[in-house]
C-alpha cells in the first residue's frame, strides 16, 4: 500500500464518473491524475444502473493502465457484494495492484433498488450490523495464517483460507449514529455524508459520534482520519464568496482553495480530500490539472511544514 495512504500525509484525489457511455474519458482522466501525483479516484456502486459501469470491474482495469494511484470505491454496495467474496476481491486487487487500493464500505442506501436486484431487504438497524461484521469478517480473511470459521448474524463461513495479503485500509460512508459508532470500532477513515465538511454542524456531530466509540474500543480516534467529499469549482478569479448561505463550500479560485484546505488541514485535522465538480458532472481536465498541479502541492506542502514543527 502507497505510503501516503495508511501515513498521516494528507490524501488528495477525485470523483471519476462512472457512466458506459464516458469510458474512454474516464481512462484518460485516472490516467492524467496518476501522471499528475494524485493519490486517489474513486468510483460510486450502483450496481442496478444498467448505463454504468461496475465499480469494481472498473477499478481493476484502471488500476491496470496506472502506475502510482490508488483506486477505491466511494462507497461499496455491501448488501449486493457478500462480504467473504468481496474479501477475495478487495486483496486480490491489492495483490496484483501492489497495494494501490482501499476499501470503502457503506451499509447500503436506496434499498427498494437494491431488492430489486433480489437482494433480501434489511432494516436500518440490520444494515448496520451486517457493515460492521462484514468489515470484521474480511480482515480475518486477509493476512494469512489459519483457516476462519465465522458463525455471525449475517456472514457464516467454514474454514475458509485467508488470503496471504494484508486487508486494506477501510474508509467508511457512515451516517447515522449506529454507523457512525461502528466507524469509530473498526475503521481507518471516514467520508462525512452529504458532501459534509469541516464548519457543518453535521460534520461537528457526527465525529464527536466516532471519536467516543473509538475511545471506549480502546483506539485513539486520530487513527481513524477524514477524508471529505468534496464538490466545487475551480475559477479563473476569486468569488466574491465561497460557502453559500448554508455555509457550504462553493468554491473559488486555486488561491482561495488552498487558503480554506490548509485551514481545514491545520485547524480541523482533514487527512484528505476527494474533489467531485459542483453540478454532478464528470470532473473535466482543466480542473483535475489545477487540483493535481496546483491546490494539492500547496496544501501538501503547508501541512509538512506545520508537522516539522
Amino acid at each position: 500500500m502507497s505510503s501516503v495512504l495508511t501515513g498521516r500525509d494528507v490524501v488528495f484525489g477525485f470523483g471519476a464518473g462512472s457512466e458506459i457511455a464516458t469510458t474512454p474519458e474516464l481512462l484518460q482522466l485516472v490516467q492524467q491524475a496518476d501522471r499528475d501525483g494524485l493519490d486517489h479516484f474513486s468510483l460510486s456502486d450502483h450496481p442496478y444502473s444498467g448505463g454504468r459501469l461496475d465499480a469494481y470491474a472498473a477499478v481493476a482495469f484502471l488500476l491496470g493502465q496506472t502506475r502510482q494511484i490508488t483506486g477505491f470505491v466511494n462507497v461499496t454496495n455491501l448488501p449486493t457484494r457478500p462480504a467473504p467474496m468481496l474479501a477475495r476481491m478487495i486483496t486480490s486487487l491489492s495483490a496484483l495492484s501492489s497495494g494501490r487500493v482501499v476499501l470503502g464500505m457503506g451499509a447500503g442506501g436506496l434499498w427498494d433498488r437494491i431488492a430489486d436486484m433480489g437482494v433480501p431487504r434489511l432494516s436500518p438497524g440490520e444494515a448496520v450490523d451486517a457493515f460492521e461484521e462484514a468489515i470484521t469478517l474480511i480482515r480475518s480473511l486477509s493476512g494469512g495464517g489459519r483457516p476462519v470459521t465465522h458463525q455471525g448474524r449475517h456472514y457464516q463461513v467454514n474454514q475458509i483460507e485467508p488470503a496471504p495479503v494484508d486487508a486494506p485500509p477501510v474508509w467508511t460512508g457512515s451516517v447515522g449514529p449506529k454507523s457512525l459508532a461502528a466507524t469509530g470500532r473498526v475503521a481507518d477513515g471516514w467520508i462525512p455524508g452529504h458532501a459534509a465538511d469541516w464548519l457543518s454542524e453535521r460534520y461537528q456531530k457526527s465525529r464527536l459520534i466516532i471519536d467516543e466509540a473509538a475511545t471506549l474500543a480502546g483506539r485513539d480516534p486520530r487513527d481513524i482520519r477524514t477524508i471529505y467529499n468534496l464538490p466545487g469549482q475551480i475559477t479563473d478569479r476569486p468569488l466574491a464568496t465561497t460557502r453559500d448561505r448554508d455555509n457550504r463550500w462553493l468554491g473559488g479560485s486555486v488561491d482561495q482553495w488552498i487558503e480554506e484546505l490548509i485551514s481545514a488541514v491545520l485547524d480541523h485535522n482533514a487527512a484528505g480530500f476527494t474533489l467531485f465538480a459542483a453540478n454532478h458532472s464528470p470532473v473535466d481536465s482543466r480542473t483535475l490539472g489545477r487540483w493535481a498541479q496546483e491546490i494539492a502541492p500547496a496544501v501538501r506542502q503547508a501541512a509538512a511544514a506545520d508537522s516539522g514543527h
